[in-house]
């Protein structure tokens, strides 16, 4: 059962106060009192966030927080251009778009949300590796920043229970929170998110990190469609990965829709990963793949898809090295008909954590 803390939204004038009581000097005055830390947990089993059945889709906005720091390298260029490359190569740094001395990271991605749609569910999911050149401290993982289309900073704490994992050489993590009201009174275009508590440095394990924001819209243009969220906290390496699935969804035959994943550290390169659907009676088992996550190599530090619809992103690094948020675009005879869908994602060698699925599929009419 999930422990809810209810969800803390304030504007935050950035540079002047209430940064200062966050990331100040010991000693510097606190703009307000300082609320309490989200509960944490080693592991978090997957459980269904957010449900719907609604004409409208699922969209997300994703970025990652981390990148390697050039120094003069054009291996570091060429990683960020697409190439095969891994963040334990790399002393790792920080993305940070927003011009703004008191943030050390930002980044920006687009919502895109068709015409005449409405917000119904909004979610902020973030997180990354604490342990690298530097030790960043567990009480800020939590906590984090973000900006609508045009506006200025909130300061938005988890409202649920934090993932917090030490494995593999990392410290990793992962917290969420419901901006539900805010995407829907500020509608499509660019959100920015900064603050995420992602270590700088080099290890073996590397440096990574990154935030996605998962929408779901109800629009009567669009076909009638099982929209579902599911979230947890689960380490992926050489384990069977978290099933989450639909009962009673009623497929129809030719259903076409879109399935999406978020995780951490999965290293493009490492294969044995995938991400999988079964649906029908009897069963069938489809493995997603697409132009940007191969065969096997799923998990490849991407933010990609939908086809023929990728938002932008700012910056828009084609290897985000160690952070994934994926949308796959189900052709048509991928799901079979029946009253029965699951998702499975795995890995066998990458040393990864998973922390989100959703799906948005159609429904017999």
């Amino acid at each position: 059962m999930r422990h809810s803390l209810g969800q803390l939204l304030r504007p935050v004038t950035v540079g002047v106060l209430a940064l200062v009581a966050m990331w100040a000097p010991c000693g510097a005055p606190a703009a307000a009192p300082a609320a309490p830390p989200a509960p944490e947990a080693s592991g978090l089993a997957f459980g269904q966030r957010y449900h719907a059945l609604q004409h409208g889709g699922i969209v997300r906005a994703a970025n990652s927080s981390a990148t390697c720091r050039p120094a003069g390298s054009s291996s570091c260029a060429d990683a960020q251009a697409g190439a095969r490359a891994v963040n334990g190569d790399f002393d790792m740094s920080y993305v940070d778009v927003d011009r703004d001395a008191n943030t050390y990271n930002s980044s920006r991605a687009e919502v895109r949300l068709p015409s005449g749609s409405r917000v119904t569910y909004a979610r902020l999911y973030w997180g990354g590796n604490l342990r690298v050149g530097e030790q960043k401290p567990a009480e800020d993982n939590g906590r984090v920043l973000i900006a609508e289309p045009g506006g200025e900073y909130k300061e938005l704490l988890a409202d649920t229970v934090v993932g917090h994992d030490v494995a593999d050489g990392a410290d990793a993590f992962q917290a969420s929170a419901d901006v539900t009201r805010l995407v829907r009174d500020s509608g499509a275009g660019l959100y920015t998110v900064a603050q995420v508590n992602v270590a700088a440095g080099r290890s073996a394990a590397g440096a990574w990190g990154g935030w996605t924001l998962v929408v779901a819209y109800e629009n009567p243009a669009e076909p009638l469609r099982h929209l579902s969220l599911w979230d947890g906290f689960a380490p992926l390496r050489s384990r069977t990965g978290p099933e989450v699935g639909l009962t009673g969804p009623d497929l129809p035959e030719g259903a076409g829709g879109q399935v999406g994943l978020v995780a951490y550290n999965g290293d493009r390169g490492t294969t044995g990963d995938s991400l999988t659907v079964t649906t029908g009676t009897p069963a069938s088992t489809a493995t997603l793949t697409d132009s940007a996550n191969p065969a096997g190599d799923v998990l490849n530090s991407t933010v990609s898809g939908p086809a023929g619809a990728v938002p932008a992103r700012v910056p828009a690094y084609a290897n985000t090295l160690g952070y994934d948020s994926d949308v796959f675009t189900l052709g048509r005879g991928v799901l079979r008909a029946g009253d029965r869908m699951s998702l499975r994602l795995s890995s066998q060698r990458d040393a990864a954590w998973a922390g989100v699925l959703f799906a948005a599929v159609d429904a017999r009419r």
